[in-house]
């Protein structure tokens, strides 16, 4: 008989109380959790080696427990059959039939792609076994009613491996063996005498620190829609999951680096080279974690809003572009650039969120400076302009460029979020989403051909 994922969902719910939250806001319990379980129970405590099993996506992110462990997650195959022709497998979207988990012939790391089923359905599940914890989470439950489920008992557990051990035999056999074989060389268990304790006043203190937008809507949705808003919504599903899948690898590249970076016997080049390659790392994380919120932003209806005033905060933007100025500063002479900071003096704060803030300006930057000849010089400015700070970033004159033949190519839409720049072969985002995303910071975004860029933020009142 067949076993479905949907088994081991009713497995880990059972006696679990009904469900009261919607789509929203079980997602976004779902990443707090997730959360919870990575930062602060297991980062805690020195690296453990495991076995984790998720669907429909990677629900693992950290670099430094994904190096320990082995996994196994099945996805959609709506994933694959959304794949443009020609587009390379992204690491760890798709590996060749046959192949074994990295993991399961010696050391840990890595996972293995299984296709789910029609039966299987799409809410997430993660179940994650280390010799200090051991954890099922998942979603469950109909629309209105839905619900987080999180299991600690080691009777529950070990029925959902029982199930899943089951469901690889059938999908894999060589994978249902290495995953014997990984749980035989973990040894004896033993969870905390009550994990739940820590567990759940862990998850509250995130769920109140969390920003409303931080949710991963389903790959497949239940409820009707037009065949043109279904495709743009699978196209947005496909977007937020690739992003994921680019992020986790060059995460784990970096955390790899600067391991390596802590050596004092390194020569000279070869460290050079390592830190040329962190920054790189870090420019493409940053980069793909906006075009993720852009995406996200895009699915959910009515979230490209300001934030409300309770949620803005007083931002000292000239002190954070003086923190930026040196990062950008290597960023840009990669690509043979100068950076030209000039800022009035004595400027009030902005009203913005400033965890978020970094983030977009880092984008903004690399969006203006990518289309750039090489020696060109990228002057950034910030001034008053009424109630209002004006941030500008400019470049040579654009009819000087003409003159010479180094018109700027016009980007070409590419889905609702992102465009191509043929003078670059780059994808970057939108004008539409880069305004959406400053106008959800409480910023406005105008544009003036390629050369120059301004944002207008609100000037928060003088303290005082």
């Amino acid at each position: 008989m067949v076993v479905s994922l949907g088994e081991l969902r009713a497995l880990l719910a059972d006696g679990v109380p009904p469900g009261r939250g919607d789509e929203d806001s079980v997602r976004r319990q779902w990443w707090a959790a997730l959360a919870t379980v990575q930062a602060d129970l297991l980062g805690a405590a020195p690296p453990q080696p495991g076995v984790w099993l998720a669907a429909p996506l990677p629900a693992l992110y950290e670099p430094s427990l994904l190096e320990w462990l082995d996994g196994w997650v099945w996805t959609p195959v709506e994933v694959g059959n959304l794949m443009p022709s020609g587009l390379p497998l992204l690491p760890g979207l798709a590996p060749p039939q046959g192949t074994a988990p990295r993991g399961t012939a010696g050391r840990p790391g890595g996972f293995r792609r299984l296709s789910l089923r029609e039966d299987d359905g799409t809410d997430p599940l993660l179940v994650l076994i280390t010799p200090v914890l051991q954890v099922a989470l998942a979603l469950d439950g109909p629309p209105q009613a839905r619900r987080l489920v999180v299991r600690f008992e080691a009777s529950i557990l070990s029925a959902a491996l029982e199930l899943l051990d089951r469901r690889l035999a059938q999908d894999d056999p060589a994978a249902g063996l290495g995953l014997r074989r990984r749980l035989l060389l973990l040894g004896p268990l033993s969870n905390a005498p009550d994990p739940g304790s820590r567990f759940w006043p862990l998850l509250a203190q995130r769920l109140a620190s969390m920003a409303p937008s931080v949710t991963l809507q389903p790959l497949v949705h239940g409820e009707k829609r037009t065949e043109g808003t279904d495709a743009v919504s699978s196209e947005l599903a496909l977007l937020e999951a690739l992003t994921h899948e680019v992020r986790t690898p060059l995460a784990t590249i970096r955390t790899l680096i600067r391991s390596l970076l802590r050596r004092t016997d390194l020569p000279a080049v070869v460290r050079q080279r390592l830190e040329q390659i962190d920054g790189e790392c870090s420019e493409q994380i940053d980069r793909f974690g906006l075009i993720f919120l852009a995406a996200e932003l895009q699915r959910q209806p009515g979230s490209g809003q300001p934030l409300s005033e309770s949620e803005l905060a007083r931002t000292d933007l000239s002190r954070l572009l003086h923190q930026l100025e040196p990062l950008w500063q290597r960023q840009l002479e990669r690509r043979d650039l100068k950076l030209v900071l000039e800022i009035t003096p004595d400027l009030p704060p902005v009203m913005s969120d400033p965890s978020r803030l970094e983030t977009m300006l880092g984008g903004l930057m690399d969006r203006f400076s990518r289309s750039l000849p090489s020696g060109s010089e990228v002057r950034l400015r910030l001034l008053p302009a009424g109630s209002r700070l004006k941030l500008q970033l400019s470049s040579d004159d654009p009819e000087s460029r003409e003159a010479d033949g180094l018109a700027a190519a016009v980007p070409t839409p590419v889905g609702p979020v992102l465009s191509w720049n043929p003078e670059t072969g780059s994808l970057q985002l939108s004008r539409q989403a880069t305004q959406r995303l400053f106008h959800r910071l409480g910023g406005r975004l105008t544009e003036r051909g390629g050369s120059n860029l301004t944002v207008f933020f609100p000037a928060a009142e003088r303290s005082g």
